[in-house]
């Protein structure tokens, strides 16, 4: 993924998205493709992988010392379950599950009997997360399954709120391979999350953005971009553009004129 030096044209015709393709076959960005006639590759820069049980044990946590569970991803669920499976451990039916949305609270039912008086969730925000944990934070020891790279918000609520919690390393966010992508080139380049960022630096250290946009969803990964030395072209949400396709439509009009 080494760039031409110069480009006489600086229309956007191709994007890469740091992102699986979508299952379903529907997207927003499938609709600005066809909009704006571009070529939308969608590519995962990073991949999660699973803490192995015998692993997971060097951290002496002993998941039935806990009362409640909290969940902030499919992921933190998928493998908190595999480790227990793993370790040959049940959950009691008292154990309560707390989670950031419900559509996450929904996914729990593939693991386990949803149960409302045992499943509370959030609207998706940080903030509503925190509002259902606090009207439950008397008697309760949290577990918060989590990944080795992480957002610090959670945690720091719950420490300075006096929670009575513990995090635990479930699984690990690891560079994808993408080394197939070296000689292919794309107008811009859209990133997720920080370690996203890192994943294209792994891959390709001599990376070089010339006239490659650049475009960011959420403040962390727009600082990422900035701190690796690159230009930020393209950045969600903002008040006119609330998803990272609005925004991208935004500078499509300027630049695709």
């Amino acid at each position: 993924m080494v760039n031409a030096d110069t480009k006489k044209d600086l229309k956007v015709k191709s994007i890469l998205i740091s992102q699986p393709k979508p299952e379903n076959g529907k997207s927003p960005y499938f609709d600005l493709a066809e909009k704006y006639n571009l070529k939308i590759d969608f590519r995962q820069f990073i991949q999660v992988d699973g803490v192995p049980g015998k692993e997971f044990r060097k951290q002496r946590i002993n998941i039935n010392d806990f009362t409640a569970v909290i969940f902030t991803s499919r992921s933190a669920i998928d493998h908190f379950f595999r480790v227990c499976d793993e370790l040959r451990i049940k959950m009691s039916q008292e154990t309560k599950y707390f989670c950031v949305s419900e559509a996450i609270a929904v996914y729990l039912q593939k693991y386990t009997q949803y149960r409302k008086r045992k499943v509370f969730f959030g609207n998706g925000s940080m903030k509503g997360m925190q509002d259902i944990l606090k009207k439950h934070k008397s008697n309760e020891k949290f577990l918060l399954p989590c990944s080795d790279v992480r957002k610090p918000d959670l945690p720091e609520f719950l420490e300075k709120n006096k929670f009575d919690f513990q995090e635990g390393c479930f699984y690990r966010t690891v560079a994808s391979d993408l080394s197939d992508l070296e000689n292919i080139f794309y107008d811009m380049i859209v990133f997720f999350s920080p370690s996203g960022v890192q994943s294209l630096f792994q891959n390709f250290p001599a990376f070089k953005q010339n006239n490659t946009r650049i475009a960011a969803f959420g403040p962390a990964t727009s600082k990422a971009i900035v701190d690796a030395g690159l230009r930020l072209d393209v950045k969600a949400p903002i008040p006119q553009a609330p998803s990272m396709t609005m925004a991208i439509e935004r500078y499509l009009k300027e630049v695709n004129k």
